[in-house]
């Protein structure tokens, strides 16, 4: 039995679901989400919470079972809430800014980077050296993120580099004489 599959997902006030087949959409305040099924669970919408069955024991079903409890859940969060991750950057010179829908980098490199935002997520820098993502999708925010990051991953030497807000870097002692 799923522990997390068993628990229905309670819809906030605000919230709507709709299930058509094994097409389940869910409409918030900040926007709308959609999430397709596999065939083998069940959506149901009853007394303003969605349940998930699963169709039968066989372990592909019960995998599927809690994922997509999971799945919906994390739609109802992104529709009242919204996702949201910081990043942070170090390093002498190292900076960011928004213009317009496209982020500017300076990272120590011989150009400067220009990180075009994608459509569904807000991209802002409210200090030079800090980065906020944010959007009702927590997959496209974390994705965004990682992209943004891997300009430069913080190196364990100096800790220079763009960071999770939080994040500790393990830092190595460099040579000595």
């Amino acid at each position: 039995m799923s522990r997390i599959g068993k628990k229905p997902v309670g819809l906030p006030s605000g919230v709507t679901a709709s299930v058509s087949g094994q097409t389940i959409e869910v409409k918030g305040p900040k926007g709308t989400r959609n999430f397709t099924a596999t065939d083998d669970v069940t959506l149901a919408v009853e007394d303003g919470k969605v349940a998930i069955t699963p169709r039968g024991s066989s372990k592909r079903a019960r995998q599927q079972w809690g994922m997509s409890r999971t799945m919906v859940q994390n739609m109802v969060q992104g529709v009242t809430e919204g996702f949201k991750k910081e990043l942070e950057i170090q390093g002498v010179g190292y900076r960011a800014q928004m213009q317009g829908k496209v982020l500017k980098l300076n990272l120590g490199l011989s150009h400067d980077v220009d990180f075009e935002v994608p459509e569904g997520v807000t991209v802002t820098a409210p200090k030079q050296t800090e980065i906020v993502i944010e959007g009702i999708d927590q997959q496209l925010v974390g994705q965004v993120a990682a992209n943004i990051r891997e300009w430069r991953k913080p190196e364990p030497y100096k800790g220079k580099g763009i960071r999770y807000k939080g994040e500790f870097i393990f830092r190595k002692e460099g040579k000595k004489k």
